[in-house]
């Protein structure tokens, strides 16, 4: 930082001593304007006069005011005013003791609105102009008396021109300001997001595989001596759904890493593309589950297919934890107009043991996914025993919405 702007800085903060310097500026001003004085018989010529004690006493009161401009400034003004008063009634020749007013109505105009700078800028405009006009042995038309009038003028003007630079200023500064903490709000907005997605995408494949382990580790030990050959077949459907859980835990976990960190997941997210496969697991764990397709092919946008796949993988891990040794599971995917309707049912024990009605997260989940893509939910127990699990996606998503411009085919 230079000299000139710690000076500045220094001044800013001690504005009784910036007005204290402008105020002696302005008397050394005075004071020299004083001993001056044009004479026009031949000509513009100058000569020197001397001012009166009463002018000079004039022009100290009136620099003593102005170091008090910044803290009172229509009080200063009122006070310089009537200074520059007597001056234009008094003075002969007169010195320029209306600069000080000049000064104080110009700080006036840049501390107030504009009315209040009208009011008084015309108020002091008549004043000083009458009493120069009125007063004194010049004619009124005099180009000294005309000037009064022209600096109070210049005055109110530049006062007000500083004012609503100010303004300006400051709302850019505000907008900036305004516009910066909407930039930190929305950047965590979408890392919460983020993090809720990926808490769900956790949720639903630990609560899924596990289950799957669970259920057919329980079969191995219970056929392990009378029946190896199953017992077999069960450890190796455990070990199939422990390396599909790594699987989709490395994908999904691999989505923290940084742009440039390597071995970034390269395999795409599920979708209903893997129903059948999905399907398949939960028969190998002892659940019968019917498929029912009539979506035409439709393809569906990333946000949906994932949505549909995991509603449904939530739905029949509930189902195989909760509705019992003997329930089946039927699940349907059904186009209807603009959305996709996913349906899971179930024979089982029903609302009894659904994870929403004992603090779990399954339920909670799901519907997060849902209201994110702008869909419906509904769960609940089926009349005559069960439980059901409907969804409806729109397969026009609020992100695609939002990013589609207006007149753009979506």
């Amino acid at each position: 930082m230079s000299t000139l702007d710690r000076a500045r800085c220094s001044l800013k903060a001690h504005p009784l001593a910036l007005d204290a310097a402008i105020a002696a500026g302005v008397l050394v001003c005075m004071i020299a304007g004083s001993f001056v004085t044009p004479r026009g018989n031949n000509g513009v010529t100058w000569g020197i006069r001397s001012p009166g004690p009463l002018s000079l006493l004039l022009m100290l009161l009136a620099a003593a005011a102005l170091a008090f401009r910044s803290r009172a400034p229509k009080t200063v003004l009122a006070v310089t005013g009537v200074l520059s008063v007597i001056e234009c009634v008094t003075g002969d020749p007169r010195t320029p003791v209306a600069m000080s007013a000049v000064i104080a109505l110009y700080t006036v105009a840049a501390s107030t609105d504009r009315t209040t700078t009208w009011r008084v800028g015309l108020f002091t405009m008549t004043v000083l102009t009458a009493a120069a006009m009125l007063g004194g042995s010049q004619p009124w038309y005099a180009q000294e008396n005309i000037g009064v009038l022209a600096w109070t003028g210049i005055g109110a003007t530049a006062g007000d021109a500083v004012r609503s630079r100010r303004a300006v200023v400051q709302a850019i500064r505000e907008r900036a300001e305004r516009a910066e903490r909407t930039r930190e709000e929305e950047a965590r907005r979408r890392v919460a997001e983020e993090r809720l997605r990926i808490a769900r995408d956790l949720h639903d494949v630990v609560a899924h595989h596990i289950a799957l382990v669970n259920v057919q580790a329980g079969v191995a030990a219970h056929v392990m001596d009378k029946r190896p050959d199953q017992a077999k077949e069960a450890l190796g459907h455990v070990r199939e759904a422990g390396r599909s859980a790594l699987e989709e835990l490395r994908a999904t976990v691999g989505l923290l890493r940084q742009s440039g960190d390597p071995e970034a997941p390269t395999e795409p997210a599920p979708g209903l593309s893997r129903l059948a496969d999905l399907a398949d697991t939960f028969r190998h764990a002892g659940l019968p589950v019917e498929v029912a397709r009539a979506d035409q092919g439709t393809e569906l946008p990333a946000a949906v297919d994932l949505a549909a796949y995991r509603i449904i993988q939530e739905a029949l891990t509930n189902a195989q934890k909760h509705a019992g040794a003997d329930a089946k599971a039927e699940v349907s995917v059904v186009r209807v107009g603009p959305n996709i309707e996913v349906t899971v049912l179930d024979d089982g024990a029903g609302a009894a043991g659904v994870p929403g009605a004992g603090g779990g997260h399954g339920l909670l989940g799901m519907r997060e996914r849902v209201t994110a893509l702008g869909g419906t939910l509904t769960t609940g127990p089926r009349y005559g025993g069960g439980f059901r699990v409907h969804a409806i996606l729109p397969l026009k998503t609020r992100t695609e919405t939002r990013t589609t411009a207006p007149g753009e085919p979506a």
